[in-house]
């Protein structure tokens, strides 16, 4: 897997066969930053169940001020330290901080508003959890200097169910691609 754009365009990162793991595909990468742009500078970003970190390496190399990036297996946050530690042969502008913590919790713990882009790619059998995760998220997350939540879901499930989890929030953008369905969402605050 590779980073797309910014700062470390065509880096590679080291991917591990772990159950439950299903790294964002370039494509819906490529989407997802064509839809928030190239340049993230200003942005706090949180890459929650991150696995590979693609997305919140993708948002660092991109210019992002500050991305946190949380993993729960003890073996995916190894890999993620260490494909940041070859990725700083060429630092990112901002700053980036890998931490072995569960995602939802280390969101109920955020200031409302202290986010602006928050990315959600949990495993998809564990649906109570992408559930709690989107409610906190929308707390958690202000995009008024860019960014938004994105979200990455299973085929299965319809958008409405997410659109109900987030009451101020809109699906601005929508993809589905094979198995997976995404929505980036906006705030409907004003």
């Amino acid at each position: 897997m590779r980073i797309i754009g910014g700062n470390w365009r065509s880096r590679l990162l080291t991917v591990l066969d772990l159950p439950g793991l299903r790294p964002t595909t370039d494509r819906i990468r490529e989407t997802l930053f064509n839809w928030l742009g190239q340049d993230l500078t200003g942005l706090h970003c949180l890459d929650l169940f991150a696995g590979t970190g693609a997305l919140g390496f993708e948002a660092a190399s991109r210019g992002a001020d500050f991305v946190v990036i949380l993993e729960k297996d003890k073996k995916a946050y190894a890999n993620l330290k260490a494909n940041l530690a070859l990725l700083q042969s060429s630092p990112a502008a901002g700053i980036v901080e890998i931490l072995h913590q569960d995602s939802v919790e280390y969101l109920k713990q955020q200031a409302d508003r202290s986010k602006n882009l928050i990315f959600i790619d949990p495993p998809f059998q564990e649906t109570g959890l992408l559930n709690r995760a989107v409610i906190e998220a929308g707390r958690v997350c202000d995009d008024s200097a860019g960014g938004g939540i994105y979200v990455e879901f299973p085929a299965s499930r319809a958008r409405e169910e997410f659109e109900t989890l987030l009451p101020d929030w809109h699906c601005g953008k929508y993809l589905e691609a094979g198995q997976v369905k995404a929505c980036l969402f906006r705030s409907g605050r004003g």
